[in-house]
């Protein structure tokens, strides 16, 4: 069996997910848009799911919109928010695409960061003036795994934009932080269902109080007109689920896939000539502002898809970066914002862990990995 070391891109499905979805997907089949007493049934599990995931996030039941993706979430508000209050838009450099291009379609402003990937706040000031609508700066990197000093990031806005909302793309932190904490000055949240063990087509956005959000889909009243649309009554079930038991084990499985993923890094690191580790402040082990499961690595000489390649024949599946950019000739934006050269991204491999990584899975990459960089370099 294959040693997944790519939970950054998808989780495996949490059994506590699977369980709570089947009957929605067997017996209980009813539109909880309609009146009658088989529509309730399914109107009353999407109330009681709606109830657990605010309860996970933080958050109010009605602060919280059900969408069908990680990328409609980041989409809605960033689109939402704009169409409801105007003004300019400004995001960091380091955005996963959803933000990233859809702040460039409303024709916003981008922030660089620093060699590890942390928003450059002095930059972000100078952004900031009163004419800026919406400021979205994500909570932690898909790729590299940095964690944004999202307080200060609110703060300065508070201070230099009073009128701008705050959205945060928490997708790649959910695992690992404690979202109603890390998160609870934003005005928007986006998480996406599964990258912590629950259903793919499932995202979810917390709509603050007080904050105004324009749909960017029209059709029926769902979600109180924010994202018509019938409802995927089994995934948002599965959602709660998988959100409520990835909460309950973050304290015990944090410190786990931790020492895990620093014995792989370290070992690699050790291991293979030319390696040097991005998202961290010296590019060798200072991980203290990563997520735990995160290791991203540069294997200089190494083309990272022949690097994949090989690796996936020997048993190791890993990526280069976001899923949604796989296969893209164009080098991770991500990479060239932390300052890397194209050839230099190009050498980048990300293995990135989760709860169901194991002592073995890492005793096996590193016997593996560094025989398929030793062939390819020969």
């Amino acid at each position: 069996m294959a040693i997944y070391l790519d939970h950054a891109s998808t989780t495996p499905m949490r059994p506590e997910a699977l369980a709570a979805m089947l009957p929605y997907l067997t017996e209980h089949f009813g539109n909880p848009s309609g009146s009658h007493s088989v529509a309730r049934a399914a109107r009353l599990a999407i109330d009681e799911a709606r109830d657990d995931v605010a309860e996970s996030l933080g958050c109010e039941p009605g602060e919280i919109v059900f969408t069908g993706s990680g990328t409609e979430s980041d989409n809605l508000a960033v689109l939402g928010a704009h169409a409801a209050r105007g003004g300019s838009v400004v995001c960091s450099a380091v955005e996963h695409h959803a933000v990233l291009l859809a702040c460039r379609a409303l024709g916003g402003t981008t922030v660089a960061v620093d060699q590890a990937g942390v928003v450059d706040l002095e930059a972000l000031s100078e952004a900031l003036h009163r004419g800026v609508g919406v400021v979205s700066v994500m909570l932690a990197n898909n790729e590299v795994g940095t964690i944004q000093p999202l307080a200060e990031v609110v703060a300065l806005v508070r201070d230099r934009a009073p009128e701008a909302v705050v959205h945060t793309d928490a997708i790649a932190a959910v695992p690992w932080l404690d979202i109603a904490s890390a998160a609870r000055g934003a005005d928007l949240v986006s998480v996406s269902a599964h990258k912590f063990g629950g259903p793919k087509g499932v995202g979810v956005l917390v709509v603050r109080a007080e904050t105004r959000l324009g749909p960017v889909l029209h059709g029926g009243a769902q979600e109180h007109g924010r994202r018509p649309g019938t409802h995927d009554v089994a995934g948002i079930v599965g959602t709660a689920a998988a959100l409520t038991a990835a909460v309950a084990g973050r304290a015990r499985e944090v410190p786990r896939v931790r020492a895990l993923r620093d014995r792989l890094a370290d070992g690699l690191l050790a291991a293979i000539d030319g390696v040097t580790e991005t998202g961290s402040a010296d590019g060798h082990g200072d991980r203290g502002g990563k997520v735990a499961g995160s290791c991203h690595l540069l294997v200089s000489g190494v083309d990272q898809e022949e690097l994949l390649l090989l690796a996936d024949d020997a048993g190791v599946n890993a990526s280069a970066g976001a899923a949604c950019a796989s296969g893209a000739l164009e080098p991770s934006h991500v990479l060239l914002a932390l300052g890397l050269g194209v050839a230099e991204a190009r050498t980048a491999v990300r293995f990135s862990l989760g709860p169901t990584t194991t002592e073995a899975d890492i005793d096996g990459a590193l016997a593996l990995i560094p025989k398929v960089v030793e062939q390819l370099r020969r």
